[in-house]
């Protein structure tokens, strides 16, 4: 007679994962890895103050002076229109290097940066001759240390390959929390992976899944939801990359009970 042990052992399998399911506890689908894609031909540029830090340097995507210097420092881009897709790319993470130019610093060495901004275009200059952001020109406006790392400053532009690449960062998702108790906005930063997010959801501790709300992406970092959520119970939600592969993770250790908006919440989940 032949062994029913292997088909207890899947049961038992597929009743774990769907009681990690209903607890909430983060618990999906393993995906692959986000991973770096080919070399691509672009240039680049360098604005703002000559720190790199300021609320200037995110504020097409959402990001704070605050948020700029704790979370991205001086390694920040501000997007042509093809790579900011319509905020898409905020967050996105990016490694530069300077080629064919003479002001290019020795060796050619790299930078990685994060997407934290809009390079808007500016139709009155030719594309060759001042609109560098036009599209559909791939172009990096780089806070001025990231483009020293690059090129000399003299250069004011150079040509650059780039490329996509998994963004690394300390610990977990951080939210900003604004609007009420009847809406909920949310400024997602601190994103690993692919750096960005697509669908989003939000439901309050205790309650099972059937029970989240769907977020709308509106401007930027920024996703909203449309209910009376209040704040005697802490918020968790549930994110999806933007990115293929899509990977969806659950951050139910932000925020808390009685959370209030204009503060900051950070978790310990992340697109690692």
């Amino acid at each position: 007679m032949a062994s029913r042990a292997p088909v207890i052992v899947v049961v038992a399998a597929v009743i774990m994962a769907a009681a990690r399911l209903a607890s909430g506890s983060g618990y999906y689908p393993v995906a692959a890895p986000f991973t770096s894609s080919s070399w691509q031909d672009g240039s680049a540029t360098f604005y703002g103050d000559g720190s790199g830090l300021g609320a200037d340097f995110g504020g097409a995507c959402g990001y704070g002076a605050n948020d700029i210097q704790s979370l991205y420092s001086t390694r920040t881009a501000a997007l042509s229109t093809p790579l900011f897709a319509g905020g898409a790319g905020c967050g996105q993470c990016y490694e530069l290097r300077c080629v064919n130019s003479r002001w290019c610093n020795p060796g050619s060495p790299s930078v990685v940066v994060t997407g934290t901004n809009l390079c808007p275009p500016n139709w009155y200059l030719p594309s060759d001759n001042g609109g560098w952001c036009n599209p559909p020109r791939q172009h990096f406006d780089l806070a001025p240390p990231s483009f020293l790392l690059l090129a000399e400053r003299v250069a004011g532009i150079v040509p650059v390959q780039f490329r996509r690449v998994p963004c690394q960062r300390s610990g977990g998702v951080r939210f900003y929390v604004q609007g009420n108790y009847y809406w909920l906005l949310l400024y997602v930063m601190n994103v690993a992976g692919s750096g960005d997010v697509s669908d989003l959801a939000v439901k309050r501790a205790g309650e099972p899944d059937c029970s989240y709300v769907p977020a709308s992406h509106n401007w930027g970092i920024t996703h909203q939801v449309f209910a009376a959520l209040g704040n005697a119970q802490g918020l968790v939600v549930r994110m999806t990359s933007y990115s293929a592969p899509q990977k969806t993770i659950v951050v139910g250790d932000a925020i808390p009970a009685w959370w209030s908006t204009g503060l900051s919440y950070q978790g310990s989940s992340n697109f690692y």
